[in-house]
């Protein structure tokens, strides 16, 4: 059944917001968001400081794609205004873990007493700040800070070990708002 869609989203001050085309792209005081949507089969109008997007015949495939779309947009207007954070823990049992930039690149060493040290390269964009035993990731595009704690978590994990006993790695603490 097809039914006439729209949502709203409210474009707060400060932020500006553009359409080229399919690229959508969001000015803040703490950065600029650029994002390709595929906008097939919606409307998409900016006015009056708000965003409408819908159909009017919508069925279940846009509505679905409306609210991707519709979040999409609610995250890069958020990574405008505040930068998403991510907070990742050096967890080491058996051999201390060391974690260093150089560049665009983060350097972990001495990973369960390896001699060649692991690298994970950084997107751009990312801002990464190291204290201690706490890694610290901002970025205004969530998707970037969230791939980079991936990334982190990823490039130490322990295969062909038992997991209970070797539980040396980087794992992530806070996600952007939420406690792990």
């Amino acid at each position: 059944m097809k039914k006439e869609l729209y949502q709203e989203i409210e474009i707060p001050e400060g932020v500006e917001v553009k359409l080229d085309r399919n690229v959508f792209s969001v000015k803040g005081v703490k950065g600029e968001n650029k994002k390709r949507l595929n906008l097939a089969g919606l409307e998409f109008e900016i006015k009056d400081g708000k965003i409408k997007i819908g159909n009017k015949r919508a069925s279940k495939k846009e509505k679905k794609m409306m609210n991707t779309i519709a979040s999409h947009i609610i995250n890069m207007i958020g990574g405008v205004q505040e930068k998403f954070e991510y907070k990742l823990k050096i967890c080491s049992s058996h051999f201390p873990i060391n974690v260093s930039m150089k560049g665009k690149e983060a350097e972990i060493k001495n990973f369960l007493g390896e001699k060649i040290p692991r690298k994970v390269k950084i997107p751009e964009g990312v801002e990464i700040e190291i204290n201690g035993e706490i890694i610290t990731i901002k970025s205004s595009d969530k998707e970037l800070a969230g791939q980079a704690a991936a990334n982190f978590e990823m490039i130490t994990r322990i295969r062909a070990r038992d997991k209970r006993v070797f539980q040396d790695g980087i794992y992530i603490t806070d996600k952007a708002g939420k406690k792990m």
